[in-house]
């Protein structure tokens, strides 16, 4: 959806370890090749992202004074969070979201961990405090989503929403359908 969205000039796009370890286990996606990520995950051509290694402290996103709009980390660790939430800028994930925060910019962290504990708990509004969205990967069923593919197109159009890239294919409520006495059999727009 970013790559096809006009109004999206670049795409930084950094994997952590775990994060390619997931691609090659879960995914069987060839992550040996760094330069052919972003083609594997976009499924062909991604002239707009630029890869970025995690270890990469020096890039250019790690600067406050690199303009960028926003930034998502998803999937969002319990790990990641606490070392975002805490301040500490050990990889180019962290060091990068450090600098959203500190620069005022968005940052939407897409939590995958559950149950969450205490620690999770605090470490989330530790980093709302801060500035972040906490934006945890909760799939909606108002929409009545028919495939996973319904799933996660409607979570990734609310996400890219809150970075003020609203998608024409997202499902909005419009409130309950007159005489259907049943919560939640709404209408709904796409667009």
């Amino acid at each position: 959806m970013l790559a096809a969205d006009s109004r999206v000039e670049q795409i930084q796009l950094v994997i952590s370890g775990s994060g390619l370890k997931v691609l090659r286990e879960e995914l069987g996606l060839d992550v040996s090749k760094s330069a052919a990520i972003p083609s594997l995950l976009a499924g062909g051509r991604a002239a707009k992202t630029v890869y970025r290694l995690d270890s990469d402290i020096g890039a250019s996103i790690a600067s406050g004074s690199y303009p960028v709009d926003g930034m998502v980390v998803i999937p969002c660790s319990t790990g990641c969070l606490a070392q975002i939430a805490n301040g500490v800028s050990s990889t180019l994930i962290e060091r990068a979201a450090d600098v959203c925060l500190k620069e005022g910019r968005k940052l939407i962290l897409a939590i995958r961990d559950t149950p969450f504990s205490r620690i999770h708990l605090e470490n989330m509004l530790r980093a709302q405090q801060a500035g972040a969205d906490i934006f945890p990967i909760i799939p909606s069923f108002y929409h009545r989503p028919r495939t996973i593919e319904d799933l996660v197109t409607q979570f990734c159009c609310r996400l890219l929403a809150h970075l003020d890239l609203e998608q024409a294919q997202q499902f909005r409520w419009m409130g309950e359908t007159q005489g259907s006495g049943a919560a939640g059999q709404g209408s709904g727009t796409r667009g």
